[in-house]
């Protein structure tokens, strides 16, 4: 599988990376042996980078990475989790929970060392606290070999341009806002490049919205936003194409992110998405898709601190 290098890294990353948040169930109950599978079948297929989260089934997802991630090659893969959201409504970002995060995480994935540490959703909080006090603790757990690389994980665009300001991250991790529907991410690539930070973008689907699949249940989505993603979906389908292909296809088309991550609990699923990579992107259909969303193009929802949003 293609690589890219991630910034100032030493890490050149799989295009493609397996996302384990479906490790965690936050879409739907799943059957531990085939989700330990799925993280088997991504490693085969070339996939060399694995994202996850304490917040991700609450530990679940770590726990199941760390047993199916056992006997594997450490050196063969990257591995990378996030601190400071624990539950929807729970977020601590003291040096304190810092230091006893990274711990448990180490833990729970039977490794001794992340090569990636992000902090998780920031824009639930006061950010100055982020750059005060959680990425100075993230840089001496990093003098004593416990995490390779740092940076931030978050929805709104005006978080990432704020860490690039006021902190010396390694990378940013966006989820929704490079795919078919929204390409906002787009926007912030010169900036980030110029301080050599790397960008990874998460979620080509929009958590099932540019796929066939019914949205899970806490999916913010507008009703419109619903109607003309269905309409695009079904342009795709007449034209013999599951737009879930074309997302993937066309989030990854892009060089400029070092790589998109996504995953599943099911190895089938995941074998067909590295087989929907050696086929080429039909660049009409993708035109004749974003003219459908054109009506709700770069549409996104606010959830956070409203000094932290993006401008409507």
């Amino acid at each position: 599988m293609e690589k890219r290098r991630l910034g100032k890294t030493d890490m050149d990353i799989s295009v493609l990376s397996f996302g384990a948040s479906s490790l965690g169930a936050e879409f739907r109950k799943i059957d531990l042996n085939e989700a330990v599978k799925s993280v088997h079948v991504a490693l085969d297929q070339g996939m060399n980078f694995i994202d996850t989260s304490p917040y991700y089934g609450r530990g679940l997802s770590e726990s199941l990475l760390g047993f199916a991630l056992d006997g594997i090659p450490r050196d063969s893969y990257y591995l990378g989790t996030k601190l400071g959201r624990y539950a929807p409504s729970h977020f601590d970002f003291s040096a304190k929970r810092v230091r006893e995060s990274v711990d448990i995480s180490l833990e729970r994935m039977r490794t001794d060392y992340l090569d990636i540490i992000l902090c998780h959703d920031i824009e639930f909080v006061d950010m100055q606290q982020i750059w005060d006090e959680t990425i100075p603790e993230l840089y001496r757990l990093k003098e004593a070999g416990k995490v390779k690389h740092i940076g931030v994980s978050g929805y709104p665009m005006k978080i990432f341009r704020e860490a690039a300001a006021h902190s010396d991250i390694d990378l940013i991790l966006s989820y929704n806002h490079y795919t078919l529907q929204n390409t906002m991410l787009e926007d912030l690539v010169d900036e980030m490049h110029a301080k050599q930070i790397g960008i990874m973008n998460a979620a080509p689907f929009s958590a099932r919205l540019l796929t066939n699949a019914p949205l899970p249940e806490w999916h913010k989505a507008t009703d419109s936003v619903r109607e003309i993603c269905k309409q695009a979906a079904q342009h795709c389908t007449a034209a013999g194409v599951d737009i879930a292909k074309l997302a993937l296809q066309f989030s990854i088309a892009n060089e400029n992110m070092t790589t998109c991550i996504t995953g599943s609990a099911n190895p089938g699923r995941v074998a067909q998405w590295c087989e929907w990579l050696q086929e080429p992107l039909d660049h009409q259909l993708v035109k004749e898709v974003q003219d459908i969303l054109a009506p709700i193009h770069n549409w996104f929802y606010v959830e956070c601190l409203p000094v932290n949003s993006d401008p409507i």
